[in-house]
């Protein structure tokens, strides 16, 4: 999912990525991101990190990061070890009283993820668990396992009409069947939805009140006019000339 195509159909979901990596460990380069926030999820393995204030660290499987971007920063990552290494990034476009706001950095370790039957919890609320991760607006984001054979139920809160699913592994009746690497959308609607896994599955689900703004893209930028996006692509490039003098940056 890509601001181009579904995100603007789901937003304020704007971008979804599926990394699957088996081989060696590699450092990504830093990069900037302005407007958004960014949540990436680790299913298996590990990621390293380095956060906005040059903090380093290693993300374990079953572990969050949140970023949120406002005005603009800069951040990077990879792997430490060979092996695999799966999970999600996901995008939230922030809306106009955030896009331009400061940027919150936050991790939390598998055991901080709050859980409710098979689903755990990385935005919002679902049954008796909720994040403690503050939201830029009305959403939930899950992350699921079901057996084969299983049924489950979810029932969006009130106001959310936006929802898809996206598949990390096995097959998910809904009742069409999507696997692995596929996404689906659903009509408008805040009714409940009814799914069975025809396989062992794992599945992210998210809902969330629509986003009622235009998506204005830079490269790494999503922002809700192009006054906006000028004012954060300025301060990433100031970002940039500091990491640069910084020697942290070529």
């Amino acid at each position: 999912m890509s601001p181009s195509d579904f995100g603007a159909i789901l937003k304020p979901f704007v971008f979804l990525d599926l990394f699957d990596h088996e081989g060696p460990p590699f450092n990504g380069p830093l990069h900037p991101h302005s407007g958004i926030a960014t949540l990436t999820y680790v299913a298996e393995g590990a990621v390293s990190y380095i956060d906005p204030d040059n903090v380093r660290g290693t993300l374990p499987a079953g572990g969050v990061e949140w970023m949120q971007a406002g005005r603009g920063m800069w951040h990077g990552g990879g792997l430490d070890k060979a092996g695999r290494t799966r999970g999600f990034q996901l995008w939230i476009a922030l809306p106009p009283q955030l896009e331009l706001g400061p940027t919150v950095s936050l991790y939390q370790a598998p055991n901080d993820v709050p859980e409710h039957g098979p689903a755990r919890v990385l935005l919002g609320s679902h049954g008796s668990a909720s994040s403690a991760i503050a939201l830029p607006s009305p959403i939930s984001y899950l992350v699921v396992r079901l057996r084969a054979g299983e049924r489950w139920r979810y029932d969006p809160p009130a106001g959310h009409s936006v929802l898809w699913v996206a598949i990390a592994s096995g097959i998910l009746s809904t009742p069409d069947e999507l696997r692995r690497g596929e996404l689906a959308a659903f009509e408008p609607s805040s009714e409940a939805v009814e799914f069975e896994a025809l396989a062992d599955t794992e599945f992210v689900l998210g809902s969330a009140a629509p986003h009622p703004h235009d998506l204005v893209l830079g490269y790494y930028s999503v922002h809700t006019s192009p006054g906006t996006l000028r004012d954060g692509e300025a301060h990433i490039l100031s970002i940039k000339r500091r990491l640069v003098a910084e020697g942290r940056l070529d």
